[in-house]
């Protein structure tokens, strides 16, 4: 049953739910805006009722958990506004599509976190840490995440680049060596180009890893990939909560890179900080 429908289908069964989960219910629909900013701690304090029980309450609802739930319930809240953000309605003021925003880019992440598997990072930052150079490739709101991948990673001393233009990818993808590693960010993974440019790469002898979704075509053409499945419709709606996830991977590998080069790595990144210290003027004291 689509997300959507999720308020409806609580309102429904109220009768059907016992004491304790008709108490979350109760606080959910009194605030479900609220609700999708909280932790299960908190509504579960909101509701006086253990942890369990709201996991339990959110699984009776085809959730897979708590972070799953919250993102469902965010999608709920309104049909959406197309070409903005399925969370928003066309007459919400500034207070309600920031709460509505806010609370489903924190959702996300959260569910974005807990489907992250830490031997897939491994094997992605091996590759990474072996390269001999690097290309971030993306396009549209991916694009600007592998220009944010750039100014991360060219501070690990080896050459990398990051392309948003078809073309440039095709003649990079074309060019690749053994040792080489293209990145290839697609939320949807059905990007034709995208798909064409990772294989090419892949051909030349590069190793191609992905972030993008599970089963995607652009999946099935990468040598490794981190995979994240939550439900925001790029093809209907603005690239938000998706966009997100995809920096914080991109922390996640460049703070995974980092670690596997060592102490005697921090020199070098001290030394590019202390470059910048003459760009700015002295923090403000606080009090």
């Amino acid at each position: 049953m689509a997300s959507h429908d999720l308020l409806d289908r609580i309102r429904q069964r109220l009768e059907e739910l016992n004491r304790s989960e008709r108490k979350v219910a109760d606080v959910i629909l009194a605030d479900p805006t609220s609700a999708t900013s909280m932790s299960i701690a908190t509504l579960a304090q909101a509701a006086s009722v253990s942890e369990p029980t709201v996991n339990r309450f959110c699984r009776s609802f085809l959730a897979k958990g708590y972070p799953d739930f919250k993102i469902k319930l965010a999608q709920s809240l309104a049909g959406g506004t197309p070409y903005v953000s399925r969370a928003v309605e066309p007459n919400d003021g500034a207070a309600d599509y920031t709460q509505k925003i806010f609370g489903a880019t924190i959702a996300a992440l959260d569910e974005a976190r807990r489907q992250a598997d830490p031997q897939r990072i491994e094997r992605v930052v091996d590759y990474l840490i072996q390269a001999k150079q690097v290309h971030f490739f993306g396009l549209g709101a991916s694009g600007a995440v592998a220009q944010d991948a750039q100014h991360k990673f060219f501070r690990f001393n080896l050459p990398v680049t990051a392309y948003i233009d078809v073309l440039m990818q095709r003649m990079v993808a074309s060019t690749c060596r053994t040792g080489d590693v293209v990145v290839v960010i697609s939320w949807t993974g059905r990007t034709r180009e995208l798909v064409d440019i990772a294989r090419l790469a892949r051909d030349s002898g590069a190793v191609v890893l992905g972030i993008t979704a599970p089963g995607s075509p652009l999946a099935r053409e990468c040598t490794e990939t981190l995979e994240v499945d939550t439900p925001e419709d790029t093809d209907y709606y603005m690239p938000m909560t998706s966009r997100m996830i995809q920096l914080t991977l991109i922390d996640v590998l460049a703070t995974g890179v980092t670690l596997r080069r060592g102490e005697d790595f921090l020199e070098h990144l001290k030394k590019i900080k202390d470059s910048l210290l003459e760009t700015r003027y002295p923090a403000l004291e606080r009090h």
